[in-house]
């Protein structure tokens, strides 16, 4: 088990975060079609693995993964959530983004497969604030359950190993 906090109070994840090749997963777009690890064969992919895109932070991350990771060229951000894909799309919609890759995993095991489901606390049940960075292969090359729920990751070097 890992830990991050919300607020400051300790909160355990059912595991810890993978190392080596990405678990294979499959987790719902915003039309409900499935996308998994083979829907972006070739592609750098930043996991951008959060609670809520209904919270100030988590909705900070998508736009800002968005805007700093669009530049690069074989590089999708993966943003993943257990929102349903109405909540995401209506994000977007609202935020006129485009082009965003919004996952839900409301019919998987991603969360358990990753270890950044909270076991405990007020969030149980969703996931932890965490980035990994997978390289053309799947293989993880950069990994961050960030330690503080309320805090945004470190897009710099998360990006910076892409």
């Amino acid at each position: 088990m890992a830990e991050t906090a919300l607020k400051g109070t300790s909160i355990q994840t059912n595991g810890d975060l993978p190392t080596g090749k990405a678990p294979s997963f499959e987790l719902a777009r915003q039309d409900l079609t499935p996308a998994t690890l083979e829907t972006f064969a070739g592609k750098k992919k930043v996991l951008n693995i959060f609670p809520s895109v209904d919270t100030p932070v988590c909705a900070t991350s998508v736009r800002t993964f968005n805007e700093k990771a669009s530049a690069k060229d074989g590089v999708v951000v993966l943003n993943i959530s257990a929102d349903l894909p109405f909540a995401a799309k209506r994000f977007c919609g609202a935020e006129g983004l485009e082009g965003v890759e919004t996952l839900s995993s409301f019919r998987s095991s991603f969360a358990e497969d990753y270890g950044v489901k909270m076991v405990d606390g007020p969030l149980a049940g969703l996931m932890a604030r965490a980035v990994l960075v997978l390289n053309e292969k799947d293989e993880i090359v950069h990994r961050e359950l960030v330690p503080e729920i309320a805090q945004e990751p470190d897009y710099d070097a998360a990006l910076g190993a892409v």
